[in-house]
């Protein structure tokens, strides 16, 4: 049967099913891909008007398409894709069903042969190159797969494209997860328990990392943390590990007041997730300091979101261990304190 191992040793051997899932080592993860649409002079507009790239090697009769824009070529867009292979699909499936229901891509690279002009029909074709062992990292527990894919522009390889993502089972963050994992025996060097699957219909997990962790620290006390620059003063959001205006590592934080105003928004009615209830309003609020989040407005339906209303911070408490700011309509909240 497709993925099932042979004889396995080592790894395999603690891992059963890590040795399934080596055996698609090899394997077509896409065969005779098609690019939706050919490189096209409007699309390399947006990515470089996005990058602030002005570099006039993109523009005019004998422009070319940014090197960096080879994978865009080759997604598949809200529609999915429809030339996957079968083995591509059943190896996500074996680690669906093993609880590694989440998925984050980590890294690319990629190769550049030839460039790509506005016109070249896009195709492709790619190979499971590689599966890791089980890894435990502060998403959670699960495995990295990589696939590497041969881009052609009529026929001829323009470049190449590897392609790692990490299928894993979410780590419990919080008190209640620390105190669940010592019930069950868990500790440094130990992996999570392996029937702890993934939420199911809960809500997306913000990815937390070493360069947004004291924001959501501050989240998780009630306080909305904006960075501010040391070096010349410059408030960002979202935080980042730098200074977007300068340039400089160093930065401190400033507590945001909670007042501001809906900047825009959108209603959302498509895809549906089963942790929302469609329609709802996704809101880019600009805060009292100047800085932009974007979060959503509640205790009004969605009809009732206008631009330039003035909102009021609060924090609103989704799940045992997960606090999201959110807004209210500060009309809503002067009338209730009067």
């Amino acid at each position: 049967m497709p993925g099932e191992p042979g004889r396995v040793t080592g790894a395999a051997e603690a891992d059963p099913l890590y040795g399934r899932l080596k055996a698609y080592e090899g394997r077509a993860a896409v065969v005779a891909g098609r690019g939706k649409d050919l490189v096209n002079a409007p699309m390399i507009r947006h990515w470089c008007e996005a990058l602030g790239d002005s570099s006039p090697t993109y523009e005019g009769p004998d422009a070319i398409a940014p090197p960096t824009m080879l994978q865009v070529w080759t997604m598949g867009g809200l529609s999915g894709h429809a030339d996957r292979s079968e083995a591509y699909d059943d190896l996500l499936a074996l680690l669906d069903d093993a609880g590694c229901t989440s998925v984050v891509a980590t890294d690319c690279e990629q190769e550049y042969l030839r460039p790509l002009r506005p016109g070249d029909e896009i195709t492709f074709d790619a190979v499971i190159e590689s599966v890791s062992e089980r890894k435990t990292t502060k998403l959670g527990t699960g495995y990295f797969v990589t696939t590497r894919m041969a881009v052609r522009a009529g026929g001829r390889v323009a470049g190449t494209h590897r392609f790692r993502i990490l299928k894993y089972r979410p780590a419990r963050r919080g008190p209640a997860g620390a105190a669940a994992r010592k019930t069950r025996g868990e500790g440094p060097g130990r992996e999570p328990a392996r029937e702890r699957p993934g939420r199911p219909g809960g809500r997306p997990r913000p990815v937390v990392n070493r360069d947004n962790a004291g924001f959501w620290e501050g989240v998780a006390r009630h306080r909305l943390l904006i960075q501010r620059c040391l070096a010349c003063g410059t408030l960002r959001f979202p935080w980042l590990p730098g200074c977007n205006a300068c340039g400089a590592p160093g930065w401190d934080t400033v507590e945001a007041s909670g007042e501001g105003t809906v900047h825009s928004y959108v209603v959302m009615h498509h895809p549906r997730f089963p942790a929302f209830d469609p329609p709802y309003a996704v809101v880019l609020v600009e805060l009292a300091e100047g800085v932009r989040i974007v979060s959503n407005v509640v205790g009004v339906p969605c009809r009732a979101v206008r631009i330039g209303m003035p909102v009021r911070l609060e924090f609103q408490r989704v799940e045992d261990d997960m606090v999201l700011p959110v807004f209210r309509p500060l009309e809503q909240v002067t009338g209730a304190a009067g």
